[in-house]
């Protein structure tokens, strides 16, 4: 039955969007040539522009089912599906611009096809929200439901129910558990135990299930083989969950190696070449547009550390970097050299509010983030990158990564001037677990957009910090 709605809703999805891309073509037609809101001069006639929709619309047609258009959207993103729409359409304007080229057609507007690209964008996504709504209210109404049964208890049992119950919109309703260890009539959440997994052969032939969703815990494994076969032999959908998922990353990466799937743990974009070249790139013209634009205040404030305080103008402290690798980071120095503080001041080594230790200049600096400014040599020399986790002392790093779980995670990215829990307001005095939390987020969701983003952020609110003292 989950299967015949499907395939309706498909169905329905390819006669709406036919008729939206039909009608946004006529709409951009009508826009340049006919609305008198810009210079309509063209040499072509009205119905040699039309005649094009018995090419474009299956063309169209065939984009959206190649760019994952016509999937269920139970429970899939709407900004990954604005994405796929984007990505349909760039490609279906480029194609058109050079097939016209290839067929030395000059006169037809290409002005006319870009904005053909833009409404058909924007009325795509408003039909397709549209539909997503409409299919959610009746799936919380208790329509079009998809009914499955869990195979173990688990705890990704307990994670799976817990996503289902918060979104009743995706239409899964639960009929119950089958395993072997809980006894039967036990309950998480509404959802029973029904018994042992053994009776999955006398529910399988009465067809009236949608899906086997297989969450069985790590040491029943070795069951897994025959509930596979038993399961595929009645011709049930079944979906695995693993039991490990704690131990991995929101975005999970998969492999495959001559047919050998591999999981990586965690998802890293800048392991990718292609990623990490374009994020190098990037730093290598920030650091040097960074040092030309900066060079007047970094004088400044070079004549200010050197007239008001004793000591070197530049602070040095060995940090550790991408894979684990120590380096030095470079900063204006911002505290009084060890032999004009008091004994006990000598061996501190965490800044706190109001430290005796911070000369006047260094806590102006401090607070502008002006003493990081030299680190744009280390961005330029490669052992650091414009955005990125913060750099940790040696000393902190070994105390950090047996209290921890994940810290040395941030290590397999350069460390950054500035990051994502930085421009979050984590900085100085703040609390290590959570910069750690927003580090990995910055690390598993990796984006150029992303790093443009932090960009903006830290000129706007990270410069000047409450917290950086």
């Amino acid at each position: 039955m989950i299967k015949d709605n499907q395939r309706i809703l498909n169905q329905i999805h390819v006669v709406l969007d036919a008729v939206v891309t039909g009608l946004m073509y006529l709409f951009a037609w009508w826009f340049k040539f006919q609305s008198g809101l810009i210079d309509s001069g063209y040499a072509l006639s009205k119905e040699y522009y039309f005649s094009a929709l018995y090419i474009i619309i299956p063309v169209y047609l065939i984009l959206y089912y190649q760019f994952d258009l016509y999937n269920s959207k139970r429970a899939s993103g709407r900004k990954r599906e604005l994405f796929n729409i984007c990505k349909a359409n760039i490609v279906g304007t480029i194609g058109f611009i050079v097939v016209l080229y290839m067929v030395n057609q000059p006169h037809f507007s290409r002005e006319m096809i870009f904005f053909f690209g833009c409404f058909n964008v924007i009325m795509l996504t408003v039909e397709r929200n549209f539909i997503r709504y409409v299919l959610r209210f009746f799936r919380k109404k208790g329509f079009n439901l998809k009914h499955i049964l869990l195979i173990g208890y688990s705890r990704s049992a307990e994670m799976y129910i817990n996503r289902i119950r918060m979104n009743p919109q995706w239409g899964y309703n639960i009929r119950g558990i089958l395993d072997d260890i809980v006894e039967a009539g036990t309950m998480y959440k509404g959802i029973k135990v029904l018994g042992r997994i053994d009776n999955l052969s006398i529910i399988l032939p009465e067809n009236k299930l949608d899906e086997i969703v297989i969450t069985l815990p790590l040491e029943a494994y070795g069951k897994l083989e025959r509930i596979v076969a038993l399961c595929e032999k009645s011709g049930v959908h079944t979906k695995f969950v693993p039991d490990y998922s704690e131990f991995m990353s929101g975005r999970m990466v998969t492999e495959d190696i001559q047919g050998l799937p591999v999981i990586n743990i965690r998802a890293i974009p800048l392991s990718n070449a292609f990623n990490a070249a374009i994020k190098r790139l990037m730093d290598i013209v920030t650091a040097i547009l960074g040092i030309v634009i900066s060079s007047p205040v970094m004088l400044i404030a070079a004549i200010a550390v050197k007239t008001t305080s004793k000591g070197p103008l530049i602070f040095k402290q060995e940090r550790v970097g991408l894979h684990n690798k120590p380096f030095y980071v470079y900063k204006f120095r911002t505290m009084y050299i060890k032999e004009e503080l008091d004994e006990e001041l000598k061996d501190k080594n965490w800044t706190t509010r109001d430290d005796p230790r911070v000369t006047k200049v260094g806590r102006f600096l401090r607070k502008t983030s002006i003493d990081e400014l030299p680190q744009f040599f280390n961005i330029l020399f490669g052992q650091m990158s414009l955005i990125g986790p913060r750099p940790e002392q040696t000393a902190f790093v070994e105390k950090y990564k047996e209290e921890i779980p994940r810290y040395m995670i941030k290590h397999q990215v350069r460390p950054g001037l500035t990051g994502w829990a930085q421009v979050n307001g984590l900085r100085g005095d703040t609390s290590i677990e959570e910069r750690i939390n927003y580090d990995l987020y910055y690390i598993e969701n990796w984006t150029v957009g992303f790093d443009i983003k932090i960009m903006f952020l830290t000129v706007f609110k990270g410069l000047i910090n409450k917290n950086a003292y």
